[in-house]
């Protein structure tokens, strides 16, 4: 598999352009794939486009190509060949050689001008053969203008155009003649009627003069229009399942386009269309709009899908945290996970104590064991993972025979294990980040661990460190104030000595200060 987008755009017209930056903007890794065939590179300029009115078409697109690249959006020349569904997206074929997958496709593949078969009609095409006057018609104001009958639709576009010369023809050509309403409506604007066939397009140095009669007239035009039908370039779409539908107007198919909603959307989940392969009339200025709304409502869509991994994630982050494989495999990954150093705030709170017996719960490395057991303290050190006691072990052995002889370190799950109620001088429990039914589950247990007089300490990270780049983790509802710790304890059996919010500054990842804040609280066992 090569390489892997959020989004695939398949066409670089305007619609496609204006989806790719729009995406590449929202921070979404795009491949616009383009086989440079725009319908209006024939044309002088682009219009009703506001702020690049007359702009040549390549040029704009130029202009647009700059800017999606400047997001970060890639270009590759060439033709979508094939698109098939995998479990992330779809795989994208291009030329037959190269292989992409992307999550979403956005599909602005444009359309095919279906021009009647007259010699010399196509070669005029898009410079003095056009068939929208609001695209030309300013451009051909107040000239000779002929309308080249190619459906019932002749008349219509002929009262369109009488709006921008009063020089306009209908040519039937060889056609049914208008009905007695449309004749008169035709007379009263001055619009001729011929009803001859047309057997050529004629053109001198690069330049119309007029189309050719059966009878061999030459009608002096200068330009002639063509109300052509339009069809959606669909062919890959149609691989995907997604037929196109006929365009009426005025009772009449005009073209076919492929189906969707108003942002884009499809009937295939995943694929989004902009452009005139959905929407066969519109405009320049149109299409890049519609590419801008399905690529917001594809980023949207991607949002939602990111989120719900990110949900599943967070689930199995918080799942895994607690488990013994888990802090196993933690420890395992690196040769030491913390500082080797006592926690601050047991330093801060036990140094002028006289030394008794001492739990230390979720001792990890072992530093506030071995800080304990130096100052004379016989400790009970736990933790659920055996990698860690064993570091621990080694630290106090390292220390010295007699600090490793106070420290007894006991391999347990804490959600499970429950010390001797009654049996220490101090409980200490470090950054015991539980959801709050086992974390008061477990600190209830540890408050019973407390002997008479003795000390229960909790320090834990305080839910401020959301708000700042100092969080080392999100999950909210595992974080807690001393003074919610101190809610829960029993009034009549223990004494709040302290809840207080400490910060401390520590270098972050990128060796930048980094404030963190501790919940802190000590209560005595009365």
């Amino acid at each position: 598999m090569g390489d892997r987008f959020d989004v695939v755009v398949v066409g670089g017209g305007a619609a496609g352009l204006a989806g790719a930056l729009a995406l590449a903007r929202a921070r979404r890794r795009v491949l616009v794939v383009d086989a440079g065939e725009p319908r209006n590179a024939p044309a002088a300029g682009v219009h009703n486009y506001l702020g690049r009115e007359g702009m040549p078409p390549g040029e704009l697109l130029a202009v647009g190509r700059a800017e999606v690249t400047a997001y970060g959006g890639r270009f590759v020349s060439g033709r979508v060949d094939a698109v098939t569904r995998d479990d992330q997206g779809f795989v994208v074929t291009i030329d037959g050689e190269r292989v992409v997958s992307a999550r979403r496709l956005l599909v602005t593949t444009g359309l095919v001008d279906e021009l009647p078969e007259v010699p010399g009609l196509t070669e005029r095409w898009g410079r003095d053969v056009l068939h929208c006057p609001y695209c030309h018609g300013w451009e051909v104001r107040d000239r000779r203008i002929g309308v080249l009958a190619a459906g019932p639709l002749a008349v219509h576009a002929a009262k369109l155009w009488r709006q921008w010369s009063p020089q306009v023809r209908v040519l039937l050509n060889g056609g049914p003649p208008p009905g007695p309403q449309e004749a008169e409506q035709l007379a009263a604007r001055g619009v001729a009627v011929l009803s001859e066939p047309v057997v050529a397009v004629e053109s001198v140095e690069d330049r119309l003069v007029g189309v050719r009669l059966a009878s061999g007239e030459l009608v002096e035009l200068d330009a002639v229009v063509v109300p052509v039908r339009m069809t959606a370039r669909s062919a890959l779409l149609e691989s995907l399942g997604l037929e196109p539908v006929d365009v009426e107007h005025a009772g009449q198919v005009v073209g076919r386009q492929i189906p969707a909603d108003a942002t884009g959307a499809t009937a295939v989940p995943g694929v989004w269309v902009a452009g005139n392969v959905a929407e066969v009339s519109a405009q320049v200025i149109r299409a890049a709009a519609a590419g801008m709304t399905a690529a917001g409502m594809i980023n949207m869509d991607l949002v939602e899908e990111d989120t719900r991994d990110a949900v599943a994630e967070h689930r199995r982050q918080r799942e895994a945290m607690f488990t013994e494989a888990a802090w196993e495999e933690r420890y395992r990954s690196k040769p030491a996970v913390w500082s080797g150093r006592p926690n601050p705030q047991l330093v801060t709170e036990v140094s002028e104590w006289a030394p008794g017996r001492a739990l230390d719960v979720g001792s990890g490395e072992g530093a506030d064991a071995v800080w304990l057991a130096e100052r004379g303290w016989q400790v009970h050190a736990v933790d659920i993972s055996t990698v860690a006691l064993a570091r621990a072990a080694d630290h106090a052995q390292a220390v010295g025979a007699e600090v490793a002889a106070r420290i007894e370190w006991i391999h347990a799950d804490l959600s499970r294990w429950s010390p001797t109620p009654g049996a220490y001088d101090l409980v200490s429990a470090q950054f015991m980040q539980l959801p709050p039914p086992q974390r008061w589950e477990v600190f209830g247990r540890l408050a019973e661990a407390v002997a008479p007089d003795g000390r229960l300490l909790i320090v834990g990270h305080h839910p401020t460190d959301l708000r700042t780049a100092g969080h080392r983790m999100h999950f909210p509802e595992m974080m807690y104030t001393a003074e919610q710790v101190a809610a829960e304890l029993d009034p009549t059996r223990f004494e709040v000595l302290t809840t207080a919010t400490r910060p401390r500054t520590v270098a972050g990842a990128d060796g930048r200060d980094v404030v963190h804040h501790d919940a802190v609280l000590l209560a005595r066992r009365r």
